[in-house]
């Protein structure tokens, strides 16, 4: 890396976020928002990928546990977050920045297929390397995909997109008194089963040095901080 050159980051986008408060499909205002936000950011420097969920369109664990194939219901959450994916690709450039859609199963005209130098080489080069399809295989969750893609393409931090402020000892939402964490270790997330993030996503990131941040996606200009790697919330450690 050139001394001064601000890191990469990986961020994980809830689907769920980009819904808005219909809960389901893609809200054009939070939409806009989040593209708005990356825009900004990689023209102050930001080097950053984006892992997508597909929860706001299709949610392929779900679906198996109402009785549907789990291999076909995890390919259909790949298209999912293929759909957001392009949906994002289309915002960011609207708003003037650059952006690629990189597809880890091939997708024919709808977007790349996932070339791990090429997305790096946009990435370092100033634009947003927009990752979808999961890790390409079942049975693998999208903060899963996200940890891969971070160590695979050297990123130091992985920021998770929520719509709470961070990890709590129990949920916010139903526990009043639940204590949010300011810093955890990614030991301590597995012993206490806290499930922000999936054990094969932990250990990911664990073992290969990544830390990782979780923030309120919705708080205005968190998209922006994330990917300059400022956002507030939560910080996971390696030790």
């Amino acid at each position: 890396m050139i001394q001064g050159e601000p890191p990469r980051v990986m961020l994980k986008l809830s689907g769920e976020v980009l819904a808005g408060a219909g809960g389901g499909g893609i809200d054009p205002a939070t939409l806009s928002a989040v593209a708005d936000g990356l825009v900004r950011a990689l023209a102050e420097g930001a080097r950053a990928g984006a892992v997508l969920g597909g929860g706001n369109i299709f949610r392929g664990l779900g679906a198996a546990a109402r009785g549907m194939d789990r291999v076909t219901a995890d390919e259909m959450g790949m298209l999912a977050t293929a759909i957001n994916g392009l949906a994002l690709c289309d915002a960011v450039r609207r708003a003037g920045g650059r952006a690629e859609l990189f597809t880890a199963r091939p997708l024919g005209p709808i977007g790349r297929p996932y070339i791990r130098d090429a997305a790096r080489a946009l990435i370092d080069g100033g634009g947003l390397a927009i990752l979808a399809g999961g890790t390409g295989n079942p049975f693998f969750s999208t903060d899963s995909a996200a940890a891969l893609r971070a160590a695979e393409l050297g990123c130091g931090l992985l920021l998770k997109g929520t719509k709470v402020d961070g990890v709590y000892d129990r949920d916010p939402a139903i526990h009043a008194d639940a204590k949010r964490f300011a810093t955890l270790s990614f030991d301590e997330l597995i012993e206490r089963r806290l499930g922000v993030m999936d054990l094969t996503a932990a250990l990911l990131c664990r073992d290969n040095g990544i830390e990782a941040l979780v923030y309120r996606m919705t708080d205005p200009d968190a998209v922006r901080l994330a990917a300059l790697g400022r956002a507030a919330g939560t910080r996971i450690t390696c030790g």
